[in-house]
């Protein structure tokens, strides 16, 4: 069975985004990239709410061009060979290849999609990634924290989730971010 993962940079106080909705502090250097490029390398599919598919549809055509640096180009090669799945209720069609756009984000259909594919998923967006952890599909976080403090904004986990993790790998970058491996205890197997 595949497992879903939830990856996502943060600031130190737990936002993925600020109050005013900016994420440009978010930008990792050249050490997390590669980290995160190493990381995503084995996803088959993205699931994405309508928000984070726009923001990360650039990856299509913008960000491979052949000017721009190796990590850039390795995560743009990365991503389009991934499948997407992009829920929304919103969006009429795709602006990029391998990607479907499904209208409601069903527990059944990604547990069933989990269980038939050959690659792992991850979940992408604070949004969705919220109704995975509340329907206990995630199995694993990758958790990003930069050191900064943005006092308000976009919580990275959902208010009033409660569950014990258990801490699989950190790890500290020059930058001062901070990378925490969580896997998610299993309400199928009764471990939350």
């Amino acid at each position: 069975m595949a497992r879903l993962v939830y990856s996502a940079i943060a600031s130190l106080d737990g936002y993925v985004e600020d109050a005013e909705g900016r994420i440009d502090w978010a930008a990792p250097d050249d050490e997390v990239h590669a980290f995160i490029n190493d990381l995503e390398r084995p996803i088959g599919t993205y699931l994405y709410g309508r928000r984070m598919y726009e923001t990360m549809a650039p990856w299509e055509e913008v960000f491979a061009d052949d000017d721009q640096p190796g990590l850039t180009q390795d995560f743009a090669t990365i991503w389009r060979s991934a499948e997407k799945i992009v829920h929304s209720r919103t969006l009429t069609e795709a602006t990029t290849e391998r990607t479907r756009i499904e209208r409601e984000f069903d527990p059944a259909v990604i547990r069933a999609l989990k269980e038939s594919a050959k690659a792992d998923l991850t979940v992408g967006g604070a949004g969705i990634a919220a109704a995975a952890l509340e329907a206990g599909l995630v199995d694993e976080c990758h958790l990003f924290l930069k050191p900064i403090v943005l006092g308000g904004g976009k919580p990275v986990l959902p208010e009033g989730y409660r569950v014990h993790l258990e801490l699989l790998a950190e790890r500290r970058f020059r930058s001062g971010v901070v990378h925490l491996h969580y896997r998610v205890p299993s309400r199928d197997r009764g471990e939350a």
